[in-house]
């Protein structure tokens, strides 16, 4: 008797090929039979900790020259902790494969390389040890799936997910598996913010300045920049630059690519910012500044640029709330960000819940964000009332003197 093959069930959610402990698995076991064998009695020795069951054993014997024939076998099982015996009677004189399969296998949640033990005896003959089985190799569980499994167990979480819809949307098994996969995608997403968001803020002034600028064909430029992009979806763009490109020979990978996609669309935003900042700015203060000796390059970093800059923070609070929801749209495009992590689960578990764990991410960011956007606009609104009625005040005082 030799090995032919020994293989565990594939079980994770991650993979169609990777074998997790404490997760409900199986044995299959192959054995090629020789001529003459009579094989009366076989023993499987379970690795250690691994827990089995040994009720619905499919022992087949595959014979053939295809080994495309099936017969199920009877047998007497004597079962132990890690170990059982089969004993067959009459022996087993045919040549072909004896398929076993374990069914109900729970491997050691710590993982590791797991060893199936076989040996088999003839009729009148010693017990013979079968040699070069191949382990199974086991990877070890999280926590998160450690808890998973303990409350997959428990009786208010299986009548919670008897309700569809709290199962679909909330299922709390897949909540916490999932928390720490999407958790992946919410610092990728970060990182394409944090990296466009810094650069589109000097490519917007200069759009800006370039709108404002006295020369027709560089105020034209920077028009049309500026308004083919406004004027057409991120979605389109995201699927210009990942399809177009390579096609055109161009290959850039996915992060620069989405980062600079990211950063050209948001740049045209924050131009329309700028710009309606310059423009809300008195002119008298340019008039003053030039009246002064200043040139207008001085005027615009010294008086101008300062003073927009405070006017503007709210709307470019605002902006990187728009830009962090917007690298959603990568997903579509293969970038593993936050959405693209949460569809992977979605499509091994067929619940929603995935999604709304990502809903999470996105709302940690962006309603502390909105708070601080209103904080600055009534910052900025109250700051222009109270100049105003400062300004209305003395404009009186003078008129009564």
């Amino acid at each position: 008797m030799e090995i032919v093959k020994c293989t565990g069930r594939p079980n994770s959610d991650k993979d169609q090929t990777t074998i997790q402990g404490g997760t409900q698995s199986r044995i299959t076991l192959e054995l090629a039979l020789e001529e003459g064998e009579n094989i009366s009695r076989v023993h499987v020795d379970i690795p250690e900790g691994t827990q089995y069951e040994t009720d619905d054993l499919a022992v087949t014997l595959l014979t053939g020259d295809d080994l495309m024939t099936r017969t199920e076998l009877t047998f007497d099982l004597a079962a132990e902790e890690d170990a059982f015996t089969l004993h067959f009677d009459p022996a087993i004189a045919d040549v072909g494969h004896l398929n076993i399969i374990i069914y109900g296998v729970y491997f050691p949640m710590g993982g590791g390389d797991m060893q199936v033990g076989v040996s088999y005896q003839a009729e009148g003959a010693a017990p013979v040890a079968v040699s070069d089985i191949p382990v199974i190799h086991v990877e070890g569980i999280s926590g998160p799936e450690a808890l998973s499994q303990w409350l997959e167990e428990q009786p208010w979480v299986q009548a919670w997910n008897e309700n569809r819809f709290l199962h679909l949307f909330f299922d709390p098994t897949i909540l916490v598996t999932s928390f720490p996969v999407v958790l992946t995608g919410f610092f990728m997403s970060l990182g394409v913010v944090a990296v466009a968001f810094p650069l589109a803020i000097p490519l917007g002034l200069a759009l800006a300045l370039m709108r404002l600028s006295k020369v027709a064909v560089v105020r034209g430029i920077a028009t049309t920049y500026v308004n083919l992009v406004r004027g057409t979806p991120l979605f389109l763009q995201i699927y210009v630059a990942f399809f177009g490109l390579p096609l055109a020979g161009i290959d850039i990978p996915s992060f620069p690519l989405g980062v600079t996609v990211m950063c050209m669309n948001s740049g045209a935003y924050m131009c329309e910012i700028y710009r309606a900042g310059i423009l809300s700015i008195n002119k008298g203060q340019d008039e003053a500044a030039r009246s002064l000796g200043m040139t207008r390059a001085q005027t615009m970093l010294y008086v101008i640029l300062p003073q927009m800059f405070r006017l503007v923070i709210p709307n470019l609070t605002s902006e990187f709330i728009v830009l962090y929801k917007d690298t959603s749209l990568l997903a579509a495009v293969g970038v593993m960000e936050l959405v693209m992590y949460a569809r992977t689960i979605v499509a091994s578990t067929g619940s929603i819940t995935p999604y709304i764990v990502a809903a999470l991410f996105y709302l940690v960011i962006t309603l502390p964000l909105s708070k601080v956007t209103r904080h600055l606009e009534e910052r900025v609104h109250g700051g222009r009332r109270r100049r105003r009625s400062t300004a209305a005040t003395e404009k009186g005082e003078a008129a009564h003197a």
